[in-house]
């Protein structure tokens, strides 16, 4: 049973594959329903790791690598087809570059991960709904019907980015990478150092 976090983050991996195929195939009420999907086994799998400790250091890689995948994977098909600026998609990606690069220090170094605070998960939420709704919109187009204007999801979209990179600072601040001289211990080894001694 502990295992299913990991298996839904699998199952998310391959569920991204499926929508880049698809997208290519312009099959988009397909794709908007396999992206929600995914996003759920992202909630899921969170909570049930959370609810009975169903941790795994394979876990703590493949739920991020997941979870990268699929933002990316979809604002690159939307870049593609001239749906989503590359400006902002190069900021994100040296974003995400830059996230990966801290957490791996902290993982070998001190022996810690990074977890997600209310800004990612607020970046998150907001990137979701944007998504969501670009893909809403190519339904729509493709059957002829009237869509959100694209100058809405360009507002939606840059204040994702905008928390995003907000949260990046948020993160170095908390790992010790920057405001270092005004703790000890970082925030990620301070929660360690919290947790009950039988965990």
């Amino acid at each position: 049973m502990r295992h299913i976090p990991n298996i839904l983050s699998c199952l998310r991996v391959l569920m991204v594959v499926a929508f880049i195929i698809l997208f290519i195939k312009q099959q988009y009420t397909v794709c908007l329903i396999l992206y929600i999907l995914a996003f759920l086994t992202d909630i899921l799998d969170g909570y049930l790791a959370r609810k009975f400790n169903w941790v795994s250091n394979f876990g703590k890689l493949v739920d991020p690598f997941a979870d990268k995948f699929m933002l990316i994977s979809a604002l690159a098909c939307l870049f593609f087809i001239g749906e989503f600026p590359l400006y902002l998609l190069i900021v994100l990606l040296v974003k995400e570059l830059l996230m990966v690069v801290g957490g791996i220090i902290l993982l070998k170094k001190r022996k810690v991960a990074v977890y997600a605070d209310m800004w990612g998960k607020a970046a998150t939420g907001l990137f979701f709904a944007s998504v969501t709704l670009t893909l809403v919109n190519l339904v729509l187009a493709s059957n002829n019907l009237p869509y959100i204007p694209k100058w809405i999801l360009t507002i939606l979209y840059i204040a994702a980015i905008a928390i995003s990179v907000f949260s990046l600072f948020h993160y170095a601040y908390l790992g010790g990478f920057i405001g270092k001289k005004y703790r000890k211990v970082n925030a990620y080894e301070q929660r360690e150092l919290e947790k009950p001694k039988e965990e």
